[in-house]
């Protein structure tokens, strides 16, 4: 073992083996040839299952267009599949629960994106630069204690 005189030569070591290699991401399939990702906004979570099939999108066991009936969701919900190009190659699985409609399109939406790229590693690039895997953060702020709601105060009267 060589003794290390300076950082540059501890980065000189290391850099070569370090420089070739990318992250792999690896197919993550089941016994049944499904990708199983979890998705999450507000408080919706949305557990999502794609296999190749002809496209039929089923949400708690009803059609899409039954569960989702504004054209804007489900506009939500085609996104990932319209970037990536695949409309009408999987059939989709969803099961979610939490919060509003809206929420639960966009966790349905996180949650296919992460199962496309479960599926196919090779979606990841694309579907990330559309934002489609980062989990938005944003929930409801909780109410505080002396307040109406979380930030709104009760009307003020000087007499």
């Amino acid at each position: 073992m060589a003794v290390l005189q300076s950082l540059s030569d501890l980065g000189q070591q290391i850099a070569p083996a370090q420089a070739d290699e990318a992250p792999r991401y690896e197919k993550k399939i089941d016994a049944q040839g499904r990708a199983y990702a979890t998705g999450k906004r507000k408080d919706a979570v949305a557990r999502v299952w794609i296999k190749p099939g002809s496209g039929e999108i089923t949400v708690n066991q009803r059609p899409v267009t039954q569960y989702f009936a504004r054209p804007v969701l489900r506009m939500i919900i085609q996104q990932p599949l319209q970037v990536a190009n695949r409309l009408g190659q999987y059939d989709i699985v969803v099961t979610v629960a939490g919060g509003g409609l809206s929420g639960q399109a966009g966790a349905v939406r996180h949650g296919l994106s992460k199962a496309l790229t479960h599926f196919e590693p090779d979606l990841r690039p694309p579907l990330k630069r559309e934002g489609f895997l980062t989990r938005d953060s944003r929930v409801v702020e909780r109410k505080k204690y002396g307040r109406k709601k979380a930030r709104r105060s009760f009307q003020f009267s000087k007499r």
